[in-house]
């Protein structure tokens, strides 16, 4: 996978870490004060719910977990799956507060929009495939010796027939009941 891609789970995973750390191990300072410096986004929201503030750390964790899992195994069809699950994730969190904005004050609202568009952003940027460099150069190298012969007006080269390879294998076949009539 590209740098692109290791870097946007790898920001992903320490943005799980950091939010989804403090929501499950400390929930009522996560209530209290998330996001620190830039303001207090949950506690304008309604009352405190433990539960729910754990869980939500819990789901953090987990898409935390995975991605680190993502980053060891480096596999394009779990960057694409992680890809999923963040953009579904990211999709859906920031509809929720692009929809409830005005219970706090605009520079919040415009901070809060912002980090979320741009954690929906680092999913979506797992969802674009890489280029396979080894593919990639295999298919560049063919291209260049043809077009290299080409100009020098050398013949194509013509795909041999397995067959030419091995005249048994073009021999007829013959049944088992000919075989048997052949050797009496």
């Amino acid at each position: 996978m590209s740098r692109i891609h290791t870097a946007a789970l790898a920001a992903s995973a320490a943005i799980a870490f950091l939010v989804g750390g403090w929501a499950c191990f400390a929930p009522r300072s996560f209530y209290d004060s998330f996001p620190g410096v830039l303001g207090t986004w949950i506690s304008t929201n309604g009352p405190f719910n433990e539960h729910l503030i754990r869980d939500v750390g819990a789901l953090y964790l987990g898409l935390g977990v995975a991605s680190v899992a993502g980053l060891v195994w480096r596999s394009p069809a779990l960057f694409r799956a992680l890809g999923l699950a963040w953009t579904v994730f990211g999709a859906l969190h920031l509809g929720y507060h692009v929809t409830h904005l005005g219970h706090q004050d605009a520079a919040d609202d415009i901070a809060a929009i912002t980090s979320l568009t741009i954690a929906l952003a680092l999913g979506v940027m797992l969802l674009i495939p890489g280029r396979d460099r080894g593919r990639a150069d295999v298919a560049t190298a063919t291209a260049a010796a043809t077009s290299t012969a080409a100009a020098a007006g050398a013949p194509r080269a013509r795909r041999s027939d397995p067959a030419d390879a091995h005249p048994a294998a073009s021999a007829p076949t013959r049944s088992a009941g000919e075989a048997t009539e052949v050797t009496r």
